[in-house]
């Protein structure tokens, strides 16, 4: 699988050079895309649940969702972009307080985090109320290897930058922060990877949960597990496993690049 992840990255998936304004649009249709693969997931619920992307041109500033917007109707053209001081600077509908008090943080003392993706998604929620960080007992899993940690102290709706503040030293230089009571948040390079981990995040989280219902996990011994973690969780990965699912919501789905 390495190599043909290799191979595939550097024969089809290298990096486009895009303008400015392309690599806007880009993100922008990537990121409606996602809502309305979360929507299909299951992820939504209710008001709850945002992802970021990281304006190329104005960096401290960021796209996001609509506050209350369904996800299953989340367009291009609806969506909000947001400065630093979380004044919406383009679009005309307010956003989630606790998606401003937690992404400006994440996209503050991350620069090398284009996007960030948090929602209560049902296992990932589920997990999230033990506390743990994910054991190696996929392969899927080993994406996570020594690469999240847990934010471990719950106290209610992130309303306020310092907790956002708190929340990104969790999270470090992770690609995932678990965090306790609330659910799964992940970051990524572009706007694809950071989706993707949540997507996959949430069924490890699932098959962990699972597995663990009828039996004792074999974990996967630590060589191999960190082994894997190079194959299955480097940054074009998540470009590469967002792709099906991207071209699946063009197919079926096309109004969302409105």
């Amino acid at each position: 699988m390495a190599e043909s992840y290799e191979r595939v990255e550097h024969e089809q998936f290298i990096q486009e050079k895009r303008t400015i304004e392309e690599e806007r649009l880009h993100r922008k249709q990537c990121l409606a895309a996602s809502f309305r693969l979360f929507a299909r997931f299951g992820y939504d619920m209710g008001v709850a649940g945002h992802i970021t992307a990281r304006d190329p041109e104005y960096t401290d500033h960021f796209w996001v969702n609509p506050f209350a917007m369904d996800f299953s109707r989340i367009r291009v053209s609806d969506l909000v972009l947001v400065d630093h001081e979380g004044r919406v600077v383009q679009g005309n509908q307010p956003i989630n307080r606790a998606a401003f008090a937690i992404h400006s943080q994440i996209h503050a003392v991350r620069p090398d985090t284009i996007a960030a993706a948090h929602s209560h998604s049902t296992y990932g929620k589920a997990w999230s109320t033990l506390g743990r960080l994910l054991d190696p007992i996929t392969q899927d899993a080993c994406a996570f290897y020594h690469d999240h940690g847990v934010f471990d102290d719950y106290t209610g709706v992130v309303y306020e930058v310092e907790e956002g503040m708190r929340i990104a030293e969790a999270l470090g230089d992770y690609k995932a922060v678990i965090l306790r009571n609330h659910g799964l948040l992940t970051v990524g390079q572009t706007v694809e990877a950071a989706v993707w981990w949540f997507i996959s995040m949430e069924r490890s989280c699932q098959a962990q949960i699972l597995a663990e219902s009828v039996g004792q996990p074999i974990l996967i011994e630590e060589d191999s597990a960190k082994r894997t973690a190079g194959q299955v969780g480097f940054p074009q990965a998540g470009v590469i496993n967002f792709r099906p699912l991207y071209e699946r919501i063009v197919r079926e789905e096309p109004d969302f690049l409105d």
